[in-house]
């Protein structure tokens, strides 16, 4: 979800007045809340006119679902990424740590997946939730394969998805990029703790 773009010759583009408007959208909606966020604290953020702002947007809302489906694109890529013939331990290692690296990369927006898709209209939820569907689909399938190999020891695979994802998404609520714990470091706890929670023992 970064706003620089790359040329083809490897230079990056110049963020887009749309760009701008969505970057500082995240920032205040994740501190201040989507309601207590207003078109005028928008534009004052971006240096713009209220007027001037409606010709880069439409409405507030349309910023909110833009901001939830991007980071909703931002998982759901990682999680694809993986390769299908991984083991399903390797497969959930790299679920666990691609889901953390969204969230430390996309903090702002990430929050904002979390927090405020609620206040879409509900044409807009369904659509978020159709998507989040997805993602948690990628967990219950290599969990589920993990227990048909014997490696994962649980009676409900979805049940345990909802598990581990709600472990990670709690994440955003503390977690912030330099301090003293690094990703790495944070993924691998994280790691430990679910794979013990699913009955693996990594061997060595």
């Amino acid at each position: 979800m970064s706003n620089n773009r790359s040329f083809e010759d490897g230079k990056l583009e110049k963020p887009t007045r749309r760009d701008e408007i969505l970057d500082a959208a995240g920032q205040l909606f994740s501190r201040q809340g989507f309601h207590a966020t207003s078109m005028r604290d928008l534009a004052r953020a971006v240096k713009l006119q209220g007027g001037s702002l409606y010709a880069h947007i439409q409405s507030k809302e349309e910023v909110l679902f833009e901001l939830v489906n991007r980071a909703a694109d931002e998982f759901l890529e990682s999680a694809t990424s993986i390769p299908a013939h991984l083991p399903p331990q390797k497969q959930l290692e790299r679920l666990i740590c691609g889901h953390l690296e969204v969230i430390a990369r996309e903090l702002n927006n990430a929050t904002v997946f979390f927090h405020e898709w609620k206040f879409l209209t509900p044409e807009l939820q369904n659509q978020i939730k159709a998507r989040r569907d997805a993602y948690e689909a990628h967990f219950k399938r290599v969990i589920e394969a993990g227990v048909k190999a014997g490696v994962f020891r649980v009676e409900d695979a979805r049940l345990a998805a909802i598990f581990v994802l709600s472990a990670l998404n709690w994440t955003y609520h503390w977690y912030r990029p330099g301090g003293k714990l690094s990703l790495e470091a944070l993924s691998q706890h994280y790691q430990k703790l679910i794979f013990r929670a699913l009955g693996y023992t990594p061997e060595g």
